[in-house]
């Protein structure tokens, strides 16, 4: 008789149950299994990608061809499409993540109280985690790899334009973590692209720990709206790089035109531009932005600088436009740069250029996003650039984690309470 890993005959509430109860007492297992062994079964399940990866290219060219004739876009096509450069690149990053050092049993911190009582809080699973992504068959891999390296059970659920590479890559890696250990329903794939699975996940408080979206506002917003399970995400990137009235000219050419126009659709892609009244160079670096083929917005007094900048809507400074279009404004000093940021930003990613060091100092402190750079480009929001190797997400709520979400913010923490004897009086 079929499992119900691979059935697609059960009604999707009944099915979620199954395999959440499954991967519960997978994760088990697998936190009790020693680093090196987890470590090992991830390089092992990297070896089974590069053995596979000819029925993993033939799964991903259907899925091409189904794409094609769905009518995708060509940018959805291209995060759709493997090779074998990418698909080394998806089994170098799983070898990548079993490399890192293991979250799990760091004492976070330790104290003894004065009745003897040793106290510490140590680093722990979170328990099974549900993935919820569209379009990229790479996230099959990035996030069982980090679900396991950090402890934790996946869950996952690809979107129905990879449902092929999603699943040839799933049993791939399955195999090889199972050769080394790792229980096979310690990462499960649902077999149905039927829509309700995702509802019965999402409503699956008590089996399901977290759930983490991946993919477009649509699936984000839903996700956010319906969850009965907590969920790490962020909805829009709207980035801000603000140019101090001392910043630069030419490091604020650089910085702005990378942070818009080096990769458009990205989260950490700016999407407006502010720029201080006492700016020495505000015309030179809106040309550089016009010159590089971004279209400008903007304000009143940043229309006057350019006659090619068109005016920006009251939408246009609340749109993550993914694409070559940046809105401008000009302000009038640092408080005002800060007061539009609380105002438009999504508290993802915000970057101020200057050469002010008080003036860098408060915007470091007083901005209220995961992530606030100083004279860097906000295109450097991502895991791999922090140094954390692969990430599930970025996550700009304020609880449990934010910014960048790589294993340390796959674990929660316990106490640990050691005494001889204390009887509370």
């Amino acid at each position: 008789m079929a499992s119900a890993a691979t059935r697609t005959d059960i009604d999707p509430q009944t099915l979620v149950e199954t395999l959440a109860k499954a991967g519960r007492a997978a994760q088990r297992q697998l936190a009790a299994m020693p680093s090196e062994a987890k470590a090992a079964s991830l390089r092992k399940g990297a070896a089974a990608l590069r053995a596979d990866a000819a029925a993993i290219l033939a799964a991903n060219a259907c899925d091409l061809a189904a794409g094609e004739a769905n009518g995708l876009t060509p940018a959805m096509l291209d995060r759709l499409k493997l090779d074998e450069e990418r698909l080394e690149a998806i089994a170098a990053g799983v070898e990548a993540v079993a490399s890192l050092p293991d979250p799990v049993g760091e004492v976070i911190n330790s104290v003894e109280r004065p009745n003897g009582l040793q106290l510490s809080r140590v680093r722990v699973p979170i328990g099974l985690i549900g993935i919820i992504y569209e379009s990229r068959p790479n996230v099959t891999a990035d996030a069982a790899a980090l679900c396991v390296r950090a402890g934790n059970a996946a869950l996952l659920r690809g979107g129905s334009e990879a449902v092929n590479s999603n699943r040839a890559i799933h049993a791939a890696l399955v195999r090889g973590l199972a050769e080394g250990g790792v229980p096979e329903a310690a990462v499960q794939l649902l077999p149905t692209q039927d829509r309700a699975a995702v509802g019965a996940m999402l409503a699956a408080a008590g089996l399901i720990d977290m759930i983490v979206p991946r993919g477009g506002k649509g699936l984000v917003e839903r996700v956010q709206a319906d969850a009965r399970v907590p969920v790490l995400a962020h909805l829009d990137g709207i980035c801000h790089t603000y140019v101090h009235s001392a910043a630069d000219p030419a490091m604020a050419r650089e910085i702005a035109v990378n942070a818009k126009m080096r990769r458009t659709g990205i989260c950490g892609a700016m999407e407006t531009l502010l720029i201080d009244t006492g700016f020495a160079d505000s015309s030179g670096l809106i040309g550089a932005m016009i010159e590089a083929g971004c279209e400008v917005r903007g304000d009143a007094r940043a229309q006057a600088l350019d006659p090619r900048i068109g005016p920006a809507s009251d939408a246009d400074w609340d749109t993550e436009y993914l694409a070559p279009v940046l809105s401008v404004a000009i302000v009038d000093g640092l408080d005002a740069a800060m007061a539009h940021i609380a105002n438009h930003s999504s508290n993802h990613t915000d970057a101020i250029v200057t050469s002010d060091d008080t003036a860098a100092a408060r915007f470091l402190t007083e901005v209220d996003s995961a992530i606030v750079m100083h004279n860097a480009s906000t295109q450097y929001a991502d895991g791999a650039e922090f140094g954390l190797g692969a990430e599930i997400g970025i996550a700009t709520g304020r609880l449990h984690a934010r910014g960048p979400v790589a294993l340390e913010g796959l674990t929660t923490y316990k106490w640990l309470v050691r005494g001889s004897g204390q009887a509370r009086p």
